[in-house]
């Protein structure tokens, strides 16, 4: 392996993704340092904009407090519920940015290879992180559903809150995992073609880490008093935590479900 002061540190970095995917003997191009940096960044925006949403809506509670009648002020609820879709908007934008990156990329090849195979959802994203995902909605919306009856008015609107944004959560989820899985590859041999497929798996594990899943409820089931909600709300959390963790120490690793992905007929 090269050091950075030998060539570029984008290059340099890329070397490294490529080693550890299995790649070693592979040439660090500009193409694929490029779709590496724009995920990378993207990864770190990713974080912020999660802590400021948090943040924001921590210091909403505090600002203004939790009226007992909503008719008024709506502003407790209205606020972060703006803050939600706000950062539901900044993360399509974050995935049109990577996209975009990569056309560009694409377009700039003299020469240009496809995949030998139509990726599956099955191949590139996995069966157990597609019922973890799917499992961790439905908990979450199910939590949100069972407090609607609940007789605290600020409890009931916050769990519609929760439902509205998981679900437009859910459909980006799903229109941005289309689009990792055929848009056309980003490659121009063998190894810039197995590095496409190795940063589809990675992209599409990414998009459907549940954090934001997670965070909604525990932000928004809150009321004048505590109640099973509140664990419920936690709890979730935790189990998530942990299942998670399970699943990603027994799933194969990213260039293996790549390669067997390019492998499957």
């Amino acid at each position: 392996m090269r050091k950075p002061d030998d060539v570029g540190a984008r290059e340099w970095l890329a070397g490294v993704w490529l080693g550890r995917h299995g790649l070693g003997d592979a040439e660090p191009t500009p193409l694929i340092a490029a779709r590496l940096e724009v995920r990378r960044r993207v990864q770190v925006a990713g974080y912020v904009l999660l802590a400021v949403f948090l943040i924001g809506v921590a210091l909403t509670r505090r600002a203004l407090g939790r009226p007992a009648d909503f008719s008024s002020s709506w502003a407790p609820l209205l606020v972060p519920a703006a803050l939600a879709a706000g950062l539901i908007a900044a993360q399509w934008a974050l995935h049109l940015w990577v996209r975009r990156v990569d056309r560009r990329a694409g377009a700039g090849l003299s020469r240009r290879v496809a995949h030998p195979v139509r990726l599956g959802w099955s191949a590139v994203l996995g069966v157990p992180h597609a019922v973890f995902t799917i499992a961790s909605f439905a908990a979450a919306m199910l939590l949100a559903a069972s407090v609607l009856p609940v007789a605290d008015i600020t409890l009931r609107y916050g769990a519609i809150v929760v439902l509205i944004t998981l679900a437009g959560v859910g459909a980006g989820i799903i229109v941005q995992l289309r689009h990792v899985l055929t848009s056309p590859a980003v490659a121009e041999d063998e190894a810039s073609l197995t590095a496409d497929v190795i940063m589809r798996v990675e992209d599409a594990r990414a998009l459907v880490m549940p954090t934001l899943v997670w965070s909604v409820p525990v932000v928004f089931l809150y009321g004048e008093s505590n109640g099973w909600w509140s664990a419920a709300s936690v709890a979730l959390v935790v189990v998530g935590v942990i299942a998670f963790g399970l699943i990603h120490l027994r799933a194969a690793g990213a260039g293996a479900a790549a390669r067997r992905a390019l492998a499957t007929r």
